[in-house]
This record gives structure tokens, sequence and C-alpha cells, in this order.
């Protein structure tokens, strides 16, 4: 018997974004495997098959949600390196995928819970988002900003302000300019006038 390969992974991503949706929905711990399985037409046990707990597809839905915001972060810049453009143009793009943008939200927010699956997770990747936004905004910026912020006192602001207004956008998706308001930040901490 051969096995067709595409086969397999095609149905691996098919069940990541059906729990991409689901957990977007309803949370982790509102999330089943049994309604995953239902939008996939597999059964349980099938969807076990490719991911054996509930904690491992939430770890592959986070990897795959990354992965793909990776792909915008690495778009061309100065030599390829990650500009406070290319993170605005992250910001853009997340405009465009309400359901990812809602899974994170909702996963991140429940994540703050003890013992919660993605907790872990979640601290590392702030703390490392952290480090390396403070990087690219002395690059950009140098040490001193305005109000006398560092980037390392700026880096968790941008992450504030990305993760608000990907909230209130959630909410008013007519009322919030998503990017628009995130490039009008950009303006504040460079100490520029705001973009027209």
């Amino acid at each position: 018997m051969v096995r067709r390969r595409g086969t397999r992974e095609s149905r691996r991503e098919e069940i990541l974004l059906a729990a991409l949706d689901v957990f977007a929905e309803r949370g982790y711990t509102g999330a089943s495997i049994a309604s995953i399985a239902e939008r996939v037409g597999l059964s349980q046990q099938g969807v076990l098959h490719y991911f054996p707990s509930k904690d491992r597809l939430l770890a592959e839905v986070l990897r795959l949600r990354d992965e793909r915001n990776l792909d915008v972060l690495v778009l061309p810049g100065e030599g390829g390196a990650i500009t406070l453009d290319t993170v605005a143009a992250l910001v853009e793009y997340n405009a465009q995928r309400r359901g990812i943008v809602q899974s994170f939200t909702v996963l991140s927010a429940e994540s703050v819970i003890e013992d919660h699956p993605a907790r872990d997770f979640f601290k590392e990747r702030y703390g490392t988002s952290r480090a390396w936004m403070a990087e690219v905004i002395r690059a950009e910026l140098g040490d001193k900003l305005p109000a006398d912020l560092t980037p390392e006192q700026a880096a968790p602001l941008m992450f504030a302000v990305m993760d608000g207004l990907q909230l209130q956008w959630l909410l008013a998706p007519d009322e919030i300019d998503m990017p628009g308001l995130f490039r009008a930040f950009l303006s504040l901490l460079k100490g520029a006038p705001r973009p027209s």
C-alpha cells in the first residue's frame, strides 16, 4: 500500500485550522475534541490519531499561528531586518485575519489562569518578543525616547497597544482602525507628527 504524504499533511492542517476556529469561538476550556472532529468530518479518535491530546493540539495551533505571522515579519525591510514598519505591516495583515486574531486574544487571556496549558507558551513568547522589540526600537530610535522611555520600557507598551487594539477591533471593527491607530502610536513613540 502506497501512502500519499500530502494527504496526511493536508488533513493535519485542516484539523489545525478547525481547532483555531473552535478555540477562537469557545476558548481552550470550552472547546472539545468532539467539536473539532465534527468540523473536519472525523471521529474524536480520528483527530487524536493526528494529535494525541487537546494540549498537544493547542501547542500546534499556537505554533501555526506564530509561524504564519513570521511570514509577514520577514518581509524585506532594511536588509531583511525587522523594523517598526514591518511590525506595522503585521498589524495591517492581522486586520485581514479576524479568526486568527480572535483565537490569539482568547487564548492569551485564558493563559493567565494557573495551570493553563498555554501559560508557559505565552510567558516565553512575550518575554522573547519584548527583547526583540526593544532591539528593533533601539536600532531605529536610539536609547532615549519621548518621556525619557528606554527601549526596554517601550517594548511592553508596544505589545500592550497591539493587544489592546486587537481586542477593541474585535469588539467594534467598524469603529476601530487598528492599522491607523497603531501607526499613530508609532508616531508618538518617534516624537513625530501623525502620518496622514
